[in-house]
């Protein structure tokens, strides 16, 4: 039995959910998404809330039940809250600016990074060395802060480079004379 898969996911005030066929849509005051639940499972609408099921108890049924509960209660999140991600940027002369929909990186190389802002996202650097990414869906906004960190990812030795806020780099000790 999947822990995750058997609580219903409550729809809160101001957010609407409706079920077509197998497609659950969501909206609320940030926008809308939707989701197609796969065939193998079950979902329903009762008492303002989401419930979902596995259709029978194949191995397949089971593993997407409890991905599916976290899908719709992601989409529920999202609507309602948004998503937020925060990148931090060490380093000598490593800075970040916004100029229209592109995100300009100076990380180091001989060139500046253009990083093109996907639609439904939106990026801000409220300081030079810190870049606030935020939208609705969590899966696009941890991609969009991923490629921004692939960029220039922390090194272990001085730690320079792009790094999720409040994350750890394990640092190494360099060479000894």
């Amino acid at each position: 039995m999947s822990r995750i898969g058997k609580k219903p996911v409550t729809v809160p005030a101001g957010v609407t959910a409706s079920l077509d066929g197998q497609l659950v849509k969501v909206k609320g005051s940030k926008g809308e998404l939707s989701f197609l639940v796969p065939d193998s499972v079950n979902v329903s609408l009762a008492e303002g809330s989401v419930m979902v099921a596995p259709r029978d108890q194949s191995k397949r049924a089971r593993s997407l039940w409890g991905t599916s509960r976290s899908k719709v209660a992601n989409l529920i999140q999202g609507v309602s809250a948004g998503y937020e991600k925060r990148l931090e940027i060490n380093g000598v002369g490593y800075k970040a600016a916004v100029a229209g929909n592109v995100l300009k990186l100076a990380l180091g190389y001989s060139h500046d990074v253009d990083y093109p802002i996907p639609a439904g996202i939106s990026i801000t650097a409220p300081k030079p060395t810190e870049i606030v990414v935020v939208g609705i869906d969590k899966q696009k906004v941890g991609q969009t802060a991923a490629e921004i960190r692939d960029f220039r990812s922390p090194e272990p030795y001085q730690g320079k480079g792009v790094k999720y806020a409040g994350e750890f780099i394990f640092r190494k000790e360099g060479k000894k004379k």
